[in-house]
């Protein structure tokens, strides 16, 4: 499966905060930057951080096999030995997990590794894997 790169922006009301989270804790390769934006390689993709004051957020949460997700969230599909060692290394820095990297739909069709927690200005991101990436989309 060919993929092209996806961009996405996303607001931080704190910049100082999250390119430390995203550079240090994270250890994702800065890119281009200016006083108000820092460009990342997020797993091969282009995640821009962009300063915006902080406003009121109405967090909303989803049911999904049994867990609260927060919605919105973003994240990457890794390989499976990548998800569990970039999990290993956000628990040897203790990541503050909205949901704990576990096995959901253990069994099931569509069987996949996840992990949640946010950045420091409460975006959340999921990162998952699958064993078998054809059950990606798989009902």
């Amino acid at each position: 499966m060919d993929l092209t790169p996806f961009h996405l922006a996303i607001p931080v009301h704190n910049l100082k905060a999250c390119r430390n989270f995203y550079t240090n804790l994270l250890q994702f390769e800065e890119g281009r930057s200016s006083n108000h934006w820092v460009d990342y390689n997020f797993f091969g993709h282009q995640l821009v951080i962009h300063y915006k004051e902080e406003s009121e957020n109405n967090s909303y949460t989803n049911h999904v096999d049994g867990k609260a997700v927060p919605v919105p969230h973003f994240g990457v599909v890794l390989e499976w030995e990548a998800f569990h060692q970039f999990s290993e290394l956000l628990k040897s820095k203790n990541i503050d997990f909205i949901i704990a990297p576990y096995i959901r739909f253990e069994g099931q069709v569509g069987e996949q590794a996840t992990m949640f927690f946010k950045d420091p200005s409460g975006n959340a991101l999921e990162f998952k894997a699958f064993k078998d990436m054809s059950q990606l989309f798989a009902k």
